[in-house]
Parts: C-alpha cells; structure tokens; sequence
C-alpha cells in the first residue's frame, strides 16, 4: 500500500465553505423550496430544522470525528478506530458504503450537472422565447432523447469535477468552493432582488413562511426528516474524507452549526428567488422535479431580463452541482491515492473516468436503453433509488452508532469540548435519538 503524505485544510473558512458547498447541491435549488412550498410553509421549516438538531448535527459531527481521527480514507480510518478500540475490523463496511454510494451517486448527478449547463447556454441564447409550455415540456424531453448532446453536456461536467479534484485539497477542493460559494450566494442575491420586482414577492414569502399547521402529518414528517438526513452529504464517505482533512484545532460542534446554518440559508434564499418568478407569471409552484427544467424556463422565455436571469439561474444551478460532485469525487479518490501507489492526478483520473462511463449508461436510460429495467427500473432511477433509499441510510446510521457506542466517550467529550450536562444531551442525540431517526427513514423506505 503506497504512502502519501496526508493533505490539510489551510484554514477552518476553507473546510466550512467545502462542507457547505458540498450540503448545498441541486435539491437546495429546487427540491427543498417546493417541498417547504407543498408540506405547510414554515410550520415544515420548524420541523425540518428540528430533525437537522437532532439528527443530522449528530451524525455529521460523528463522521467529522472519525476521519479526524482516522486521518485517512473512510474505509481505512473506520478500520483503524475499531482496531484501536478493541472491536473487529469489520467495521470499515461502515465506510466502504459510503464510498461506493459516493460513486455511484455521482455518476447520475453529473448527468443532471450536465443538464444545467446546457440549461445554462439555452437561456442566455434565448431558446425558451415565446414558448409555451408545452413546447418547453417537449423540448426537454427531445433533449433526453438525443444521447450524443447528453454525453456531450456529461463529459463537459465530468472533465469540470475532475480538473478541481485533481488539483488537490487546498489548490482544488478548498480554492474551488472559496470562489463558488461566494459567487453562489451573489447570484442568489441578484435573484431574491430581482424575484422583489416582480410583484409577487409577498405572496412568495407567504408560500414558504406562512406557517399552515394543517399540513402536518406523518408524511410530512417524514419528509422533513428525510431531507434533514440527505441535505448535510452524510453516509457518502464525504465527511468522513473532509474530517480526515481537518486538525484538532476545529471545534467540531460549533463548525456544524455553521455549516447547517448556510445550508438552510441557501435553500431558503433559492424559494425566494424561484416561487415570486412562478407566481408572477401564473403558473404551478407544486411542479415538483419539472420546476427547474421546464416550469421556471417558461417564466425566464416570458418575462422582461429573462435572457439574464435565466441564464443567472442556471449559473447557479451548474455552481450548486459543482460544488456537490467535487465533494462526491472525493472519498473515492481519496481511497485510491491510499491504497494504491498512484498520485493525487492519476487516482483522480480513474475515479472520474469509470464514474463518467457508469454515467453513460444512467444517460442511456432515458433513449437507448429505456427498456432495459431492472427490478422494474431503469438504470438511472435503480442508481438513486439503490443509494437513497438503502446505503446513505446505513452509512449513516453505522457511522453514528461507532461514534456513539464503540470509540471511548471519555475522549468524544473531550473532544467535542463538552461539559457533563452537554455531554449528557449528545449521548441522548447520539445513541438514542438519531438512530431511531434514521431507523425511522430506513424502515420507511422499505
């Protein structure tokens, strides 16, 4: 097994933006907003930001603390704290699904990043002017059709992710998401002020704040504990390979608390940029997954800017993306340069190059191969659903019951920098309450 010398983050702003810009992907631009929009306002917000509390904070410092203290892969640091605390090895299952979810994850997301871009040149050229919505709606799904422009638009991305991953943690990942997160949140600024010109800015706040307690119910809840558990990148491998990165210095709790915050900032800010547009030009806010690719290109072909917007919007969408599928490249990468004698550029290079050619074949399943099903799915919706409903679930829920129960509580404390009625309220978080939550995901997912 070859050695390389383990790289840092230079400063604890580059981890936070890194680990914000990996939480912040495409289902805070568009998912989180109609689920808020469809689930009862701000009566989900408070629930949803409930489960991140007592739920999401837990098992994201959790898989924070192992790699900081396995300083290495996740599979290999999972092993390394199991040895070093008398348990079987076997644990380092625990980290190898969350790599491989990580790969498997990020060969159909660069698909939709590769959407966004060429979503992204549609609006600045003005191809959405003066259609209507069913010409919107068709026009994507000729775009779907047409496997040659996917694979194009999938390259494109791919060779994007690669190029910042390859450059290393602080030169690629850190200096990366240090000139997107910034760009992204004034993007995001330009859009909210714009969305306060159209009109119906307060009947777009009132969507996603008016608080509608009828709403509420088991399903809801759900939701909002799904998207709490999935929002924060956890059980990829992700946090783990970013805390593998990190020093002692960095207060774990108090970073989480950043990171979670930024992330509902920016998924907040994003529905009150989208449902103003929606309003303003009458259409549906409940339009689910065709909200970003053919509701909201209706309103950018119909509205005065929409050239600008537009193509602002779909900026921010391909900045979004870019962010996640850095951080899902990552651990895989990470795993290779460890276990193998190749360097930080070759490792990259292989990871990227076998992600991109399962790509193909989730891009295939919307032309070519729309009837190869397995297990009565297609190969792109079978890569979600096999990840989401499944491995994000279990790596998550074994990294926080380690955490929790087999490393030394007496070192977590000290780590975490807790007192006795602090520490009293992570072990209830850690060892009772978030994995009953998970569970809780896990099962219904069944």
């Amino acid at each position: 097994m070859a050695k390389h010398a383990h790289s840092q983050w230079s400063s604890r702003m580059g981890f936070v933006l890194a680990a914000t810009g990996s939480a912040v992907g495409l289902g805070n631009i568009w998912k989180f907003p109609y689920m808020v929009g469809q689930s009862g306002g701000a009566a989900f917000v408070l629930v949803y930001l409930a489960c991140i509390a007592l739920i999401g904070v837990p098992i994201l410092v959790a898989e924070w603390m192992i790699g900081r203290r396995g300083q290495k892969n996740p599979i290999n640091s999972m092993a390394q704290l199991a040895r070093q605390n008398g348990h079987s090895t076997n644990w380092a299952v625990v980290g190898a699904v969350g790599v491989l979810a990580a790969f498997l994850i990020l060969s159909f997301y660069s698909v939709i990043g590769g959407w966004a871009l060429a979503y992204m040149r549609d609006a600045a050229t003005g191809a959405f002017i003066g259609l209507d919505k069913a010409a919107i709606g068709g026009a994507f799904e000729g775009f779907l059709a047409r496997p040659a422009e996917l694979l194009t638009w999938h390259s494109i991305f791919m060779l994007l992710t690669v190029v910042v991953v390859a450059l290393g943690v602080s030169a690629g990942l850190e200096r990366g998401t240090k000139l997107m997160m910034p760009a992204l949140g004034l993007i995001l600024i330009v859009l909210v002020g714009y969305a306060m010109t159209t009109g119906s800015f307060g009947e777009g706040l009132a969507y996603l704040f008016n608080p509608d307690w009828s709403k509420l119910d088991g399903k809801v809840l759900l939701a909002a504990l799904g998207h709490a558990f999935f929002t924060l990148s956890l059980g990829m491998g992700i946090m783990m390979a970013y805390g593998s990165y990190l020093g002692q210095e960095v207060n774990l709790l108090r970073t989480a608390r950043t990171v979670v915050i930024m992330d509902t900032v920016f998924a907040l800010c994003a529905g009150m940029a989208i449902f103003p547009i929606v309003f303003a030009n009458g259409l549906d806010p409940a339009a689910g997954p065709g909200l970003v690719f053919v509701t909201l290109p209706l309103a950018f072909g119909h509205m005065g800017g929409g050239l600008v917007i537009g193509a602002l919007f779909f900026l921010l969408l391909t900045f979004a993306a870019l962010t996640s599928s850095i951080s899902l490249l990552e651990p895989v990468v990470e795993l290779i340069e460890e276990r193998t004698p190749l360097g930080r550029v070759a490792a990259t290079m292989i990871a990227g190059l076998t992600i991109w050619a399962l790509g193909i074949a989730a891009l295939l399943s919307f032309n070519v191969w729309g009837d190869v099903k397995l297990f009565g799915m297609n190969i792109f919706d079978l890569l979600d659903y096999a990840t989401s409903k499944f491995m994000l679930p279990l790596a998550g829920l074994g990294a926080i019951v380690f955490a929790a129960w087999k490393l030394d509580q007496q070192g977590v404390k000290a780590e975490l920098g807790l007192g006795d009625a602090g520490f009293g309220l992570w072990t209830l978080l850690s060892r009772y309450v978030a994995p009953v939550g998970v569970l809780f995901v896990f099962w219904s997912n069944l």
